[in-house]
C-alpha cells in the first residue's frame, strides 16, 4: 500500500533509487527549485525495510506497464502486463467511435470471443481530454470476456484496468493515425513479447486510406474544450498543452 511505501522511505527513496542507478536524469528541476538528485538525496531509508528493493534485487526483470509499437501505433502505446496473463491476442476489429458506444455494445453482448475492441477519438484532442476506458473494461471482463477479448484506444487506461489492453494509442484517431483508418473486421494483433500492435494490412492499404481519411467535425467548437483540443499535444509527448498548436 502507498502507506508501506511512505514508511519505507517514500517516493523521495524510489528517486533516490533511479538517480543513484542512471535511470533517471537527476540535473532535471522540481517543483521545490532544486534538482531531482538534491532532492532524492534527502531521502532517509527506513532500517530493514522491504518495500523499496534495491535495484540489483528487483521483485520483476520488467515493471508492470510495457510500451508497444507498429503500423498502429507508429509513436507508440501504452499497456499494462500485470494483472493478466496473456501476451499475444490476434482478432478482428470491432470499432466504436466514443466510449458510450463501445459500453452499449459490450453490454448489450454484441462483443465476442475473440474480438478486438477498438474505441477511437478518445485522445487528447479527440475526446478532447482523453477519458478513461476504465468502465468498458470493466464491463468487458464482467460479460466473462476478460480472457478473450482485447481493447485498444487513444483513450487512456487508469490503473485499476484489466485484461489485455492497449491505451494512449499516437497518434490518435483525431489527427490521422493509422487507427483512424481500421475497418469493421480488420486482423488486429497484440504482440507484448515483440512490443507490437500492428494491423494485417500492407503499407500501400494503410497509405490509401490514410489518404482518403477526412477530419471529423469538432466535438465542440468554442469555450474551453475546443482551446484546449486546439492547444493539446500528442500523448506520446505528455498530452500537454502549448500554445499555437492547431
Amino acid at each position: 500500500m502507498a502507506t508501506d511505501v511512505d514508511k519505507a522511505g517514500g517516493i523521495q527513496l524510489i528517486a533516490q533509487r533511479l538517480v543513484d542507478g542512471g535511470l533517471v536524469d537527476g540535473g532535471q528541476l522540481t517543483a521545490s527549485g532544486e534538482t531531482l538528485a538534491v532532492e532524492a538525496a534527502k531521502a532517509v531509508e527506513t532500517p530493514d525495510q522491504d518495500v523499496i528493493l534495491p535495484l540489483a534485487q528487483p521483485l520483476k526483470d520488467t515493471g508492470g506497464l510495457v510500451i508497444l509499437r507498429g503500423n498502429l501505433a507508429p509513436d507508440g502505446c501504452v499497456i499494462k502486463v500485470a494483472g493478466h496473463e496473456r501476451s499475444y491476442h490476434r482478432g478482428p476489429a470491432r470499432l466504436f467511435e466514443c466510449e458510450e458506444d463501445a459500453m452499449a455494445a459490450v453490454t448489450q453482448r454484441h462483443i465476442k470471443e475473440g474480438d478486438v475492441v477498438v474505441i477511437r477519438y478518445e485522445g487528447p484532442r479527440g475526446g478532447p481530454g482523453m477519458r478513461e476506458m476504465l468502465g468498458v473494461t470493466a464491463a468487458i471482463v464482467g460479460e466473462g470476456l476478460g480472457d478473450s477479448v482485447s481493447l485498444i484506444t487513444d483513450g487512456r487506461f487508469s490503473g485499476a484496468t484489466r485484461g489485455l489492453m492497449a491505451g494512449h494509442i499516437a497518434p490518435e484517431a483525431a489527427v490521422g493515425g493509422p487507427i483512424a483508418i481500421l475497418r469493421e473486421g480488420d486482423v488486429v494483433v497484440i504482440d507484448i513479447e515483440n512490443r507490437q500492435l500492428n494491423v494485417e494490412l500492407s503499407d500501400t492499404e494503410i497509405q490509401t486510406r490514410l489518404s482518403a481519411w477526412q477530419p471529423p467535425a469538432p466535438r465542440y467548437t468554442s469555450g474551453v474544450f475546443a482551446k484546449y483540443a486546439a492547444q493539446v499535444t500528442s500523448a506520446s509527448e505528455g498530452a500537454v498543452t502549448q500554445p499555437g498548436n492547431s
